[in-house]
């Protein structure tokens, strides 16, 4: 096993699920089917666009599998994590990572050009006659963790943290004690010094 440091290089590849991560070893590109040089530079951004992703397993039988199914992918040594269809650089490797990703967020509110006058709606606002629903969809900057030791993807907030650092109890204990604002503040603190704690680890090639 090889300790992982910031000089680390992930295989280039697409990762099928997150056991492939944890051994380094994704579907190589020499092995995915698109009409695309290996070398080209968009490589991945093309065979990303489409609805599946084509490739031959080790035996040399082909497989297909849903793009938006794959756990991710690593393009020059980095990795890349797929959050509702779209594909987020990893920006902190360790026992707890950490990025950054654009979410879809949807809103329902009730739209009805009677609702509130009486001469309409004589039953008052609490009564949803006449009312019909408005899906309002809108995009938000969110921060997400993954922990390594099991693959779960977690957002960023004190709560998941002190989940992760349940696996160093001395730690989660430090960090339970301090007040809820030192918490927040320390966030990135407390994920730095738990992954000097809890080093990742990959296998040599």
């Amino acid at each position: 096993m090889v300790k992982y440091t910031p000089e680390f290089q992930f295989k280039e590849g697409f990762y099928l699920n997150f056991e492939q991560v944890k051994e380094n070893a994704p579907i190589p590109k020499s092995r995915i089917l698109a009409n695309i040089g290996y070398n080209e530079n968009d490589f991945f951004d093309q065979v990303l666009t489409k609805d599946n992703i084509s490739f031959f397993d080790v035996m040399g039988t082909r497989k297909d599998v849903k793009t938006k199914n794959i756990w991710g992918f690593s393009r020059n040594g980095v990795l890349y994590v797929n959050v509702n269809g779209g594909f987020n650089r990893v920006t902190i490797v360790g026992s707890i990572c950490h990025f950054v990703a654009t979410v879809t967020t949807y809103n329902t509110t009730y739209n009805d050009p009677y609702y509130n006058n009486p001469y309409y709606n004589p039953y008052g606002s609490n009564y949803g006659y006449g009312r019909y629903p408005n899906r309002q969809e809108s995009k938000e900057m969110k921060q997400f963790i993954i922990d390594f030791h099991t693959g779960n993807i977690m957002e960023y907030d004190r709560e998941h943290l002190k989940i992760i650092f349940m696996q160093d109890p001395e730690l989660h204990d430090e960090y339970s004690n301090l007040k809820k604002k030192k918490q927040r503040q320390l966030k990135f603190y407390y994920i730095r010094k738990f992954n000097e704690r809890n080093p990742l680890y990959f296998p040599k090639d």
